[in-house]
């Protein structure tokens, strides 16, 4: 596994700018839990604390299991119509649900 995480410069920006608003010592999180409609889902918080199980990426930080599942994905930001999110373009997901946010492997 090479816990390879690419980000967009799109979603690079957006990260700084929301960031911009929070302490210097926030982190943007990414997370994998389980649930959704397709099995798992993607979360994005705000963290001060880098736990020892982190791996960090500029300024976003995410677990290592939930690393593990990501691996190797693209995050990417997107405006839309009916609105502005993060998207995971995660190659290890096998399916996923019109969201976007729920995915299988």
């Amino acid at each position: 596994m090479n816990n390879k995480i690419e980000f967009t410069e799109t979603a690079k920006n957006e990260i700084d700018r929301i960031l911009e608003e929070k302490s210097p010592k926030t982190y943007f999180r990414i997370s994998v839990q389980g649930g959704g409609c397709s099995g798992f889902k993607y979360n994005f918080s705000f963290d001060d604390k880098v736990n020892k199980n982190d791996n960090i990426f500029n300024k976003a930080i995410i677990d290592i299991n939930s690393l593990k599942i990501i691996s190797g994905s693209v995050v990417d930001f997107k405006k839309e119509l009916i609105g502005n999110s993060f998207v995971i373009n995660n190659p290890q997901a096998s399916s996923s649900c019109g969201c976007g946010l729920s995915f299988s492997v």
